[in-house]
């Protein structure tokens, strides 16, 4: 007589649980995510190879090169919306220092470069919209806090009655934002409310209510 063997069922293995990716992905991305930094002296930055700085009205760059760079070394092309800046190799095109679009667009024809000293390159753009902070040089580069940007008081003494006007009003509306004060324009709204009689109202509507 045959002996049947009794067979066992397969062991089945226990997928691992789904990872919940999505997620993963948004806090991954949320830590990719670059923090604004603490502007310079200048209102900008001091990268490796250049640094810069600006008001409302201008932007300022400094670029260092080689001791005894000449002129007809460098390259400039400043566009309304992008700044190419580099030096000319023996022969070859080197990489640019400078290479991107701007943060916001520049009046071409007030806008210049020169060399001083042999030594340093100074790039001045002047700002199509005179009245925002630029958070970075050119889009996708380091970004400033906007929230720290520090003007000089000679600087505001120098625009005229009703540019300062509005220069000092969106500063002042920024440092009651930043202790959770309200705005000029609120402060305003509270003082005519604290203005308007009440009472003058309350006999309109006695008046109203009279058969």
């Amino acid at each position: 007589m045959a002996i049947l063997e009794e067979t066992q069922p397969e062991k089945t293995q226990n997928s691992p649980p789904p990872s919940n990716l999505p997620q993963e992905k948004k806090n991954q991305a949320a830590e990719e995510k670059p923090t604004a930094l603490l502007p310079n002296s200048g209102n900008g930055l001091d990268l490796d190879k250049y640094s810069w700085g600006q008001s409302l009205q201008e932007v300022a760059i400094t670029v260092p090169v080689p001791p005894g760079t000449k002129s007809r070394q460098i390259s400039c092309e400043i566009k309304k919306t992008s700044l190419k800046l580099g030096l000319k190799g023996a022969g070859d095109q080197q990489p640019m220092i400078i290479d991107g679009e701007l943060f916001g667009p520049v009046k071409v024809g007030e806008s210049f470069w020169q060399l001083e000293d042999q030594k340093t390159i100074s790039v001045l753009l002047t700002k199509s919209d005179e009245m925002n902070w630029w958070r970075s040089l050119v889009k996708g580069g380091p970004e400033i806090d906007t929230q720290k940007v520090e003007p000089e008081p000679s600087k505001l003494s120098d625009l005229d009655p009703e540019m300062r006007s509005t220069v000092e009003k969106m500063m002042f509306d920024q440092r009651q934002k930043q202790m959770g004060l309200p705005t000029s324009d609120q402060i305003q709204q509270q003082d005519l409310l604290k203005k308007f009689d009440f009472s003058k109202m309350k006999m309109v509507d006695k008046f109203r209510n009279l058969p």
